[in-house]
């Protein structure tokens, strides 16, 4: 095995917020991907309240890398702390990086947000500033949605569209999965390029048209595949100009009587963009029932297409 270097690091940023909203969002892990750009999905499979294990999925130089995190939750200090662990494919046993989330409290309502992060590293990895960026990127996100806390209500969106399907859920899978098919079957997508160098995780960049200007609408995301639990969950890394950031999840929940698909939709709403798209008046209600409309279109379209995909079988053979 090659040798491993240690390198650290320690950052602090001034936010102009309370803070207990700056630590109500560092120990919200599972809504990162909303706050934190390399951040694509959180899955939290243990919790007792102060210690966590979670399942994490983030952008590390333009690939999608997965890691277990243990957390430990300090309400009290107001401070977060962690081990990450490289994901099974990795030659590195034990934690490669750990480190110490802290929020003190500054003068005139606002705080001091701190990260000190270290990581461990195959021996002779270049130079630290990919090190730097990463802490200093991380500290930015969490600064930029502590910093709009007053009407961080006002910009987040959660909703889902469901269908009931009479028909085999690896059907309703299997259209879900072929995202490069939509194109051929979907009106509004003109076109979609998929790569899959890792298995389950696709790169996906779809051209879509907008009802209401008729303009090609480009999206990117990162989709994770779950084939046994019948879910895909996703990030759009490129967004359209109303979304700031926008996370989401296809599921399959089978029952006695057939299946139900639903789509699961978070979106965190970009408050510059108002008044460009919509118009000098528009506020985040406007916005809000914009961005509903649209993806509800969107997964009609999907949900309708996914359940004839899977009950067409089923009536030839009735």
């Amino acid at each position: 095995m090659s040798s491993q270097t240690a390198r650290s690091t320690l950052h602090t940023v001034s936010v102009d917020a309370p803070a207990s909203v700056v630590y109500g969002m560092l120990a919200d892990a599972p809504r990162w991907p909303l706050f934190l750009p390399s951040c694509i999905h959180v899955e939290r499979m243990e919790f007792d309240g102060t210690e966590e294990q979670l399942w994490v999925w983030d952008v590390e130089d333009d690939r999608v890398r997965f890691s277990r995190v243990r957390r430990v939750l300090h309400p009290r200090t107001r401070s977060v702390d962690f081990e990450e662990f490289a994901g099974e494919d990795s030659s590195w046993p034990g934690a490669v990086a750990s480190g110490t989330w802290s929020v003190a409290p500054e003068d005139g309502g606002r705080s001091a947000l701190t990260l000190r992060y270290e990581e461990l590293v195959p021996g002779g990895t270049p130079a630290r500033g990919a090190l730097e960026a990463d802490v200093l990127g991380r500290l930015d996100g969490i600064r930029q949605m502590a910093e709009r806390w007053d009407s961080l209500d006002e910009l987040l969106l959660s909703f889902e569209d469901s269908t009931r399907v009479d028909g085999p859920s690896e059907l309703v899978y299997d259209f879900l999965y072929r995202v490069e098919d939509w194109a051929d079957l979907l009106p509004r997508v003109d076109s979609a390029h998929v790569t899959e160098d890792l298995p389950g995780v696709q790169i996906a960049a779809l051209d879509t048209c907008s009802v209401h200007t008729g303009l090609t609408v480009t999206a990117e995301a990162v989709r994770l595949c779950f084939p046994a639990a019948g879910r895909i969950v996703y990030k759009e890394t490129v967004t359209p100009d109303l979304i700031a950031a926008h996370t989401g999840e296809w599921s399959i929940l089978p029952d006695e009587s057939g299946l139900t698909v639903v789509s699961a939709h978070r979106v965190l709403l970009r408050p510059e963009a108002f008044a460009e798209v919509l118009g000098d008046d528009a506020c985040p209600a406007d916005a809000r029932l914009y961005v509903r409309e649209w993806l509800g279109r969107a997964d009609q379209e999907a949900l309708g297409l996914a359940k004839w995909h899977a009950e067409s079988p089923v009536r030839r053979l009735r």
